[in-house]
């Protein structure tokens, strides 16, 4: 059974630095997609940015690109999203997403089977 348990989420300060983690495990990652989505008090869940696992292949929402950085470890089979210069705009639930079989990480929903519990980041001015 895949599990995905976040960790890393809090408070900071716009313009400092947080990393977030997302411990995985019960799934031979070699041909799998992993995203990052967050969602807003009020708002959908959205895309924030992918990674093609095997290739360290990585797409990012245009509101993060720049400033958020996602990668993987393959030997602790842990997806992580570096958020530098965080904005308070970027407050949410930040979830992890695995989906097996996918070469490029989708940006929809429904296309990932397995997500995280999620974790909160709240920025402040």
């Amino acid at each position: 059974q895949v599990r995905l348990v976040e960790s890393g989420g809090g408070l900071v300060q716009a313009g400092g630095s947080l990393r977030l983690s997302c411990a995985t495990s019960g799934h031979t990652f070699s041909s799998v997609a992993a995203g990052w989505f967050r969602q807003a008090p009020g708002k959908e869940r959205e895309f924030v940015a992918g990674i093609r696992w095997s290739i360290d292949l990585t797409y990012y929402a245009d509101s993060v690109k720049g400033r958020f950085t996602i990668s993987r470890d393959n030997a602790k089979n842990t997806l992580y999203l570096q958020m530098n210069s965080p904005k308070p705009e970027d407050t949410g639930i930040y979830y992890c997403a695995v989906a097996p079989g996918r070469i490029i990480p989708p940006r929809s929903l429904d296309e990932y089977p397995y997500w995280g519990q999620g974790t909160q980041v709240t920025v402040s001015s």
